[in-house]
């Protein structure tokens, strides 16, 4: 039986779209029995540095093994660069206790460059790497202007990573464009693989009437633009605030951020500046809530800065679509994802900076009951015949076996 090793910072029961990812595929392969599935992750969640998750377990037939690692936190980068390169050692420590020449290693983008260990290890050990690609490092360090990620260093880093690339049996990409940057990096066609993402099988769409979270946190009667997840530093929350400035005349019109995040400080405080009264934030909810969480808004959210389309695929449009909700994109027109939007009818699109615009679309299905239910059911239908949970594990369990 071939031993199958993953190696990502976070998993099961962190919340973490890798590790929802992740968990998810961990624990339906492990129902197979095809595979002996072992986890090298960190002791940490997302959102909490300071956990100390359990350093061995075996849950659902796949064996976690929880490294050591500093704990920094993700509020400074320095701190995180420090987060990583222990994980880079420990883990590293625990891949060459666990491969052999039957293995085969999952390494997933989560601390960035973690594939180049894994590659180590691989050619060690003669063990067979898969790259599960989730964004492009060093390119979106240097596009979000991380200062120590440019010159030689940046095309160094570049180059490990893409030996990486090169020398895994197949590197798996959740987009097309994503796929074609690295073809332009090249790496070959033939050595690349899409398959998309997906959301929790359990999200479904809540009608406002059976949604308890609305009624806790006094949403009733309120039409609901919502942002749920990481409120990092690929995002534009400019856009967000202005068009809430715009709108904040209506007292029937609220923003809810749920989640959290490098730049949940900077929306906060430029909240209370404002004197913004139709903001409101929650902390991201459990799993098992996730269905009403997300149908507690009218319409989702979702950012992501123009220059870094094709290295990030954001994680939050298949939970918006498993919920049943239209999507207000800001950024790129030019994306998979905005094209999808737009193709399917599954929301709008705007640019960055034009908050009148967007403040329009707002308004449009706030006062549209008809459009909003259709949007929201295109979003549905689209994630079911698209991003269903099933086709990926097919697709990965195909992909596995083959290699």
């Amino acid at each position: 039986m071939t031993k199958l090793i993953f190696v990502n910072r976070y998993f099961y029961p962190d919340h973490s779209a890798t590790s929802q990812m992740l968990s998810d595929l961990a624990f339906a392969l492990a129902e197979n029995q095809e595979f002996e599935i072992h986890v090298v992750t960190s002791r940490q969640r997302y959102d909490d540095a300071m956990a100390a998750l359990s350093t061995e377990e075996k849950i659902r037939g796949v064996s976690i093994h929880r490294v050591w690692t500093s704990r920094f936190g993700r509020q400074n980068l320095l701190g995180r660069a420090i987060d990583y390169a222990s994980f880079y050692v420990t883990a590293f420590v625990a891949l060459m206790r666990l491969a052999d020449e039957f293995s085969l290693i999952v390494a997933k983008t989560d601390p960035p460059l973690i594939s180049v260990v894994a590659a180590l290890v691989a050619r060690i050990k003669s063990a067979k790497l898969v790259n599960w690609i989730q964004d492009l490092f060093p390119e979106v360090a240097a596009a979000l202007g991380v200062k120590f990620v440019r010159g030689p260093l940046y095309d160094l880093l570049k180059a490990l990573r893409n030996s990486s690339l090169r020398s895994a049996k197949i590197n798996v990409v959740i987009g097309e464009l994503m796929k074609q940057k690295l073809i332009d990096v090249g790496i070959s066609e033939d050595h690349i693989r899409v398959i998309h993402n997906w959301a929790d099988g359990h999200i479904r769409p809540v009608p406002p009437e059976e949604n308890s979270l609305r009624k806790e946190w006094g949403l009733d009667g309120k039409f609901v633009v919502g942002y749920s997840g990481n409120l990092g530093r690929s995002h534009d929350f400019k856009t967000i605030l202005d068009t809430a400035t715009a709108l904040n005349y209506r007292d029937d019109i609220i923003f809810l951020f749920v989640g959290g995040g490098a730049n949940l400080r900077w929306v906060e405080h430029e909240t209370k500046q404002r004197g913004l009264r139709n903001i409101r934030f929650k902390p991201y909810q459990p799993r098992e809530r996730l269905s009403e969480s997300l149908s507690a808004a009218d319409v989702h959210l979702i950012t992501l800065r123009p220059e870094l389309e094709g290295l990030i695929v954001p994680s939050k449009f298949y939970g918006i679509a498993a919920a049943g909700r239209p999507i207000l994109y800001i950024g790129s027109r030019a994306g998979d994802l905005p094209q999808t939007i737009t193709r399917r009818g599954l929301g709008y699109v705007v640019t960055e900076g034009d908050s009148s615009t967007f403040q329009n679309q707002i308004i449009e299905i706030a006062e549209n009951h008809k459009l909003r239910l259709g949007m929201g059911k295109n979003a549905r239908d689209q994630l079911d015949r698209l991003y269903n949970r099933m086709i990926a594990r097919k697709a990965w369990q195909s992909l596995l076996l083959e290699q």
